[in-house]
């Protein structure tokens, strides 16, 4: 009977941690988690709100100069850009060549939605003309040197990268040396850079996405190292600011100001926020030659501009 009660008393005991463990991933982690898998791509931003030729479609809706027919560019990009070039294809582009379907891109569709790392892939492999992303990792360029791919890397607006935490954790600023150590492992506890007393978990994301290639480049040599204690601390993630505030809506979380600066349009304009990055349009070196040079043309013109500031980032 005595082996009974222990036994039982070590089954209530675990599930009282396996319950605390789900309870502060649900209510606290998962927001700042991703998945790139095909099947949770559309649940991740819900395309549907973003897609081309639909009246209830978010995207900016503005008639251009410019309009293609034929000999039509393949435009592919990252999540955080999907409303930039989904307002493209949606002004110059035809209706007939976009076609979307059981929450996906047909395979003959002129638009096409592949995450950082899926566009840059497709890019090199000829499945994409042009892709809208951050600045590819050193993966990614071995891959393309490897296939013989030289790829052009042309500014087309900016965009801040941010750190989030969740809404009631009381700091609003950190130092760029703050964030590497909590990051790094150098502060294990909040209390340690101004915060309550916590352990601190430091989230990252899938290798080669756009926002985790900026991570590496931040960190400038240093390792992410996870907390053995994170289960049960504060959060820390990473983004751009756009995809939080414009296409996830902020979710419970904030972003920290960063060195005194807040990661806002005007101090992006005005490059005072430290981590304003360039995002472009990257072609092949070899393909860089008629639709596909026009359009990133008219991109760069002062009415591609404008779309790319009314859509709610940075323009040039």
């Amino acid at each position: 009977m005595k082996l009974f009660k222990q036994i039982e008393i070590l089954l209530l005991t675990a599930l009282l941690f396996v319950s605390f463990n789900g309870s502060i991933y649900f209510l606290a982690l998962r927001r700042c988690t991703s998945n790139f898998g095909a099947g949770t791509q559309p649940k991740m931003i819900e395309v549907e709100k973003y897609l081309p030729f639909d009246e209830n479609s978010q995207i900016v809706k503005r008639e251009a100069s410019l309009k293609l027919t034929d000999d039509l560019p393949v435009l592919d990009g990252a999540t955080a850009l999907l409303p930039v070039y989904s307002a493209i294809v949606n002004a110059v582009y035809p209706e007939s060549s976009c076609s979307f379907e059981n929450e996906s891109f047909s395979p003959e569709s002129k638009m096409q939605y592949r995450n950082t790392v899926g566009a840059y892939r497709a890019i090199v492999d000829g499945g994409a003309d042009i892709v809208f992303c951050a600045a590819p990792s050193k993966a990614q360029l071995e891959y393309a040197e490897e296939k013989g791919v030289s790829l052009k890397l042309i500014p087309i607006g900016y965009e801040a990268f941010v750190f989030l935490v969740n809404e009631k954790n009381p700091l609003n600023d950190l130092t760029q040396e703050q964030i590497r150590g909590l990051f790094s492992g150098k502060y294990t506890n909040w209390a340690q850079v101004g915060g309550a007393s916590r352990p601190v978990n430091a989230l990252s994301r899938k290798e080669g996405s756009g926002s985790q290639t900026r991570m590496e480049k931040f960190m400038n040599g240093e390792r992410i190292r996870k907390n053995p204690l994170s289960i049960v601390g504060g959060a820390i993630g990473f983004s751009f600011r756009y995809y939080v505030e414009g296409i996830v809506g902020n979710g419970g979380v904030k972003m920290l100001a960063v060195d005194g600066v807040a990661p806002t349009r005007e101090n992006i304009q005005s490059k005072s926020y430290p981590l304003t990055n360039n995002f472009y349009a990257v072609v092949r070196e070899d393909s860089f030659e008629g639709n596909v040079k026009l359009l990133v043309e008219w991109i760069l013109s002062e009415e591609g501009q404008q779309m790319i500031s009314e859509s709610g980032y940075v323009g040039l």
